[in-house]
């Protein structure tokens, strides 16, 4: 199968590359600037193209040059604070570059998997099923609401894959998360506080990658929620980093989310039940434990 993928120098995007090339589809990737990724040879094949999805003639261009039989749109702006602060290119790269995506798929008839969040939901009665009312409580939220929306309403074949806190590594990128923040401070011995009144299922980007494979090879339609299946807080994932690299638990501060000052008001208790993901598609992600030490050791 014939498969694009944007922001494919990004985490997700890299993870995305390999789990389908491993599995024997060709993929076209794009990304702002050069190819950041590097991937060992499977029976899939990867191409690569430069691509700024907020140029509309840009986007057509490659779409229709290519002609693929799938997009998945991983690209997007996902800090919440930036966000918050920077609305307007928000909105550009979350929502008018995802109606140009929409444009161009329709021109090819492209099936289109949109890649968005938990942060769709206000936190107030997580963790969340497909079926519940989307309610954000921040700009990035609410731009990942309104994308989805609009792909809901394209009049293509679609899927939404919403994910929830997503941590890995990769070469192509060097991004920090929860996980490797914890880790760097413990080991310079720093003392760290960490909130404990916010709840997630934290997703190892190998499992999102493989259900969003499986939404491609299934062309399964509707949304789908993709995380991983242990309910946890940064606190929590903060202790059992230190626990796996035998660092000093004593140094992490558990606290209240009120303590600190963020542009984004983040939801409080969030995370997905999968039971839709794991009936229709197969999807079984690995424990928080093993993706930890996956990313780890």
């Amino acid at each position: 199968m014939k498969i694009l993928v944007t922001g494919a120098n990004g985490l997700l995007g890299s993870y995305l590359v390999t789990e389908l090339t491993n599995h024997g589809h060709d993929v076209i990737a794009t990304g702002k600037g050069l190819c950041r990724i590097s991937i060992s040879s499977g029976p899939g094949k990867m191409t690569y193209h430069s691509l700024d999805i907020t140029n509309a003639v840009q986007v057509e261009e490659i779409i229709d040059l290519c002609r693929p039989e799938v997009i998945i749109h991983a690209a997007a702006l996902t800090q919440p604070d930036y966000c918050e602060t920077h609305k307007a290119a928000c909105w550009e790269v979350n929502v008018t570059a995802t109606r140009f995506i929409i444009e161009a798929a329709r021109k090819t008839g492209a099936f289109l998997i949109y890649v968005s969040t938990d942060f769709v939901f206000d936190g107030k009665n997580g963790p969340y099923k497909e079926t519940d009312q989307p309610a954000p409580v921040n700009y990035y939220g609410c731009s990942k609401m309104v994308a989805e929306k609009a792909v809901m309403e394209s009049g293509l074949s679609w899927s939404v894959a919403r994910t929830v806190l997503v941590y890995g590594n990769s070469c192509s990128v060097s991004r920090t998360n929860i996980i490797s923040w914890a880790a760097e401070k413990l080991k310079l011995g720093e003392k760290i506080r960490v909130v404990n009144d916010q709840f997630r299922t934290p997703t190892f980007t190998g499992d999102l990658a493989m259900g969003i494979r499986l939404i491609t090879e299934k062309k399964a339609t509707g949304i789908f929620h993709l995380s991983g299946k242990d309910i946890l807080t940064p606190y929590d994932m903060a202790i059992e980093t230190a626990e796996l690299l035998g660092l000093d638990k004593n140094l992490i501060e558990k606290v209240d989310a009120a303590v600190f000052s963020q542009p984004a008001t983040r939801p409080l208790k969030t995370g997905f039940i999968i039971e839709k993901a794991r009936f229709v598609l197969g999807y079984e992600p690995i424990s928080f434990s093993e993706g930890l030490s996956r990313v780890l050791k």
